[in-house]
């Protein structure tokens, strides 16, 4: 069975990941990976193309696995107090969820920040301190203490 070497294109799930370059049957190549442009096979200036696709990507996971540090320097020990609806016994009206928390969170950094890197088991449904984790980067998560108080 004959090789082929080839760049990958695209991230080809079980192959690799776009710039990478791989050996792999030919007839996989030839009838799967080149007619749909997922990879092209490998020349000098291909291969230089693909040295600086891969430089370009290992900067900027360095530069956002930076910013996630920074950031989780400045989140570290943050206790953010969320204000909500409440009725007359005391129960909240709804729930605090993501979406609430990461407002408070924006408006207490001067930045955005998204909702989905907040982890609440569930959303809070009563008054109180709960702790919540934020996934910054993969591997660095940072706890947060939320406060949910009564309006």
């Amino acid at each position: 069975m004959k090789s082929m070497k080839v760049i990958l294109r695209e991230d080809v799930k079980g192959l690799g990941k776009k710039g990478e370059t791989v050996n792999v049957a030919e007839g996989y190549a030839r009838n799967f990976l080149l007619p749909k442009e997922l990879a092209v096979p490998v020349t000098e200036g291909k291969l230089r193309e693909a040295i600086l696709i891969q430089d370009g990507r290992l900067k900027k996971e360095a530069r956002l696995q930076q910013d996630a540090e920074s950031l989780a320097a400045r989140l570290h020990g943050l206790a953010v107090t969320v204000a909500a609806r409440t009725g007359e016994s005391g129960r909240l009206y709804g729930a605090v969820t993501n979406k609430d928390i990461a407002l408070e969170l924006e408006r207490v950094l001067g930045k955005t920040f998204d909702k989905r890197k907040l982890e609440l088991p569930e959303p809070i449904k009563a008054l109180g301190t709960f702790p919540v984790t934020v996934r910054l980067h993969p591997g660095l998560a940072v706890p947060i203490t939320v406060t949910v108080v009564g309006v």
